[in-house]
């Protein structure tokens, strides 16, 4: 098969879809690999390594899209690369449909095969491909949420651990899967005064045992989630629904209980946002404020730490990526059944039943 890596173009975006491993990988299978020229610079990876690796340098994203069968990338591919996608052609990268009806209309009308890392799922539940971003941008959540929090990016002039005499921060953090857990450990870390909301008992109960005594479990209902509110310092949005549009926790009214300066760090901007007034930002401009309260929610924050979360990435993809290359889309779902929960879109149907609800469009389950 003919594998194609783009260099991708979102902005500020520095991951590649493809280590130089993973070339070489692909060429011992004897299948060919091209690589757009730079693709890996912003992870700190060298043409020359992909060179080393096997793969076949190229200058126009168009001959990869015209090439290659299978196109292995990281974010969602942007409109000018919409219109390279072929009919037929297998796209696996990060798409996040439900938050975007004209990138989900394109690739219907492009008649390429969508294949969604944060919907492919194991036996057991686990969200394989994005598990390992949820955990860098749960990280970063913090690290943000502390940059602003300082007073000169409009924040509270807040230190997340407090000094000895005064109390430190206090940091709400709504869901408590991937993301939730790191951001907990993280503002834990720096000595903050931390509560954790879910719905899932049982997860609060895990939580409750592993977490550090500044961490605090709560059940999530509207009672409570507008009780943090007022509380809060810091609030970072972590709740996922499989495919789906993340549930609007907290309404724009909600935000009146909020202290001036508190700040809002949602990583469930890729799935719509868990706040009714969180809208995409981008590295280059990422926050903005609303009723004094700050917002970031950068659509892609793993990208800016673009060597460890590409590493990160690849690790848990190339797997993935082999068995597609060796046995195209049929064989390899029918041999590995977590394949066919990344299917979204295929042949111009959707087929991802949380996609299709949120849009209202017809679902047709993919069989291979």
């Amino acid at each position: 098969m003919i594998v194609g890596v783009p260099k991708e173009i979102k902005e500020h975006e520095y991951r590649v879809g493809l280590l130089p491993v993973g070339v070489e990988e692909l060429k011992r299978a004897g299948h060919r690999v091209l690589v757009q020229r730079g693709a890996g610079l912003g992870s700190g990876i060298g043409d020359a390594d992909y060179v080393r690796s096997g793969a076949e340098l190229v200058d126009d994203p168009a001959e990869i899209f015209g090439t290659a069968e299978l196109v292995v990338k990281v974010k969602e591919p942007m409109p000018s690369e919409i219109a390279l996608v072929r009919e037929g052609q297998l796209v696996f990268t990060f798409f996040h449909f439900a938050a975007n009806e004209a990138l989900t209309r394109g690739m219907l009308a492009s008649g390429a095969t969508a294949l969604a890392y944060e919907t492919l799922q194991d036996s057991h539940g686990h969200l394989r491909l994005l598990t390992p971003m949820s955990e860098v941008a749960g990280r970063m959540s913090i690290q943000q949420g502390a940059k602003y929090l300082e007073r000169p990016q409009e924040g509270r002039g807040i230190l997340l651990g407090g000094v000895p005499g005064v109390e430190p921060a206090h940091i709400t953090v709504l869901g408590g899967g991937v993301v939730g857990t790191n951001a907990a450990k993280i503002a834990a870390g720096f000595g903050a005064s931390v509560c954790v909301l879910d719905t899932n008992l049982e997860r609060l109960r895990y939580l409750d045992d592993i977490m550090p005594p500044n961490v605090t479990t709560l059940f999530s209902d509207r009672h409570n989630v507008l009780g943090q509110l007022a509380k809060a310092d810091l609030v970072v949005g972590a709740v996922l629904v499989r495919g789906a549009r993340a549930p609007r926790l907290v309404r724009r009214e909600d935000l009146r209980l909020m202290k001036p300066g508190a700040v809002v760090v949602d990583v469930a901007v890729d799935q719509g946002g868990c706040f009714e007034t969180t809208r995409p930002t981008t590295h280059g401009d990422p926050t903005y404020v609303v009723d004094g309260v700050v917002h970031y929610a950068v659509t892609n924050m793993p990208g800016a730490v673009g060597r460890t979360s590409t590493y990160a990435l690849c690790n848990a993809t190339l797997p993935y990526v082999l068995h597609l290359a060796e046995r195209g889309l049929v064989g390899a779902a029918r041999d590995n059944r977590d394949l066919v929960s990344a299917v979204n879109i295929h042949r111009g149907e959707v087929t991802h039943e949380a996609v299709a609800r949120t849009f209202g469009l017809p679902w047709t389950p993919f069989e291979p």
